[in-house]
């Protein structure tokens, strides 16, 4: 474990698909703490949830978790994340910030581990995920993220550009964006104090704010693309596959 490496965990009550849902029940624990299992398991640093809900961090404090109050007002997991890292190193020990998204109760540890691998190029700002896509209806799904970028290692891309568009044409295989980023600290401080562009607007991906400002997105491939937990259905899906110790492990 790494003392220069914090996950930061965002999560707070509003959601409009599915309200209240980190503390939604799965297999007897709120789904906010089985994130925070996954992201203590990956072993690569400490772990806490940056949120504006009391009732939130009095969940992850029963479980033995660490959680920070933040502003109510942030428009993005990314500036809560920022003000709980300032909360939580003002001394500037960590240089590496992992941001886990709260609603992915299946991720595995393995998966947390993988988006550290392409910062090992000094070039690359910040890190993130995805999966190749299998199957065909999520090709040209919307919702589904689609990385267009190009390989400069085995299993890791160079970020071009992210859409919901089915990209790139052509043969070849389409990869599925896993919303999981880790930054230098740098970059996350010089993100955060950007305006929305122009294309992050038309698209509604935040990660292109980014790349408009030059910023250099790399991308490591792994096996599977983690349930996120958005609707009822996905809730019923995640309780499904964590019914069992030995089952949604990835």
């Amino acid at each position: 474990m790494a003392d220069d490496v914090l996950i930061l965990i965002p999560a707070r009550m509003a959601a409009t698909r599915l309200p209240g849902k980190p503390l939604a029940d799965i297999a007897g624990q709120p789904m906010i703490v089985h994130v925070l299992r996954r992201a203590e398991e990956a072993a690569i640093g400490p772990v806490v949830v940056a949120t504006d809900s009391e009732v939130i961090a009095a969940a992850v404090e029963k479980a033995g978790g660490r959680a920070v109050m933040t502003r109510t007002d942030h428009p993005s997991g990314s500036d809560r994340i920022f003000e709980a890292l300032g909360m939580i190193d003002p001394e500037g020990k960590v240089q590496t910030v992992v941001n886990v998204q709260g609603d992915l109760p299946t991720l595995a540890p393995a998966t947390i581990k993988a988006a550290l691998a392409p910062l090992a190029d000094p070039a690359v700002a910040i890190a993130t995920l995805a999966a190749e896509i299998r199957r065909p209806e999520e090709r040209s799904n919307p919702n589904v993220v689609k990385v267009v970028g190009s390989a400069v290692a085995p299993g890791r891309l160079r970020a071009l550009y992210f859409t919901r568009a089915t990209a790139p044409a052509g043969d070849g295989p389409l990869y599925h964006h896993i919303g999981l980023y880790a930054y230098r600290r740098t970059a996350l401080a010089q993100f955060v104090k950007l305006p929305p562009s122009p294309l992050e607007l038309r698209e509604k991906l935040e990660q292109l704010r980014a790349l408009e400002a030059g910023m250099r997105i790399d991308v490591a491939i792994v096996d599977a693309v983690p349930l996120g937990v958005d609707t009822p259905e996905d809730l019923e899906i995640a309780r499904a596959m964590l019914s069992s110790p030995l089952r949604g492990r990835g």
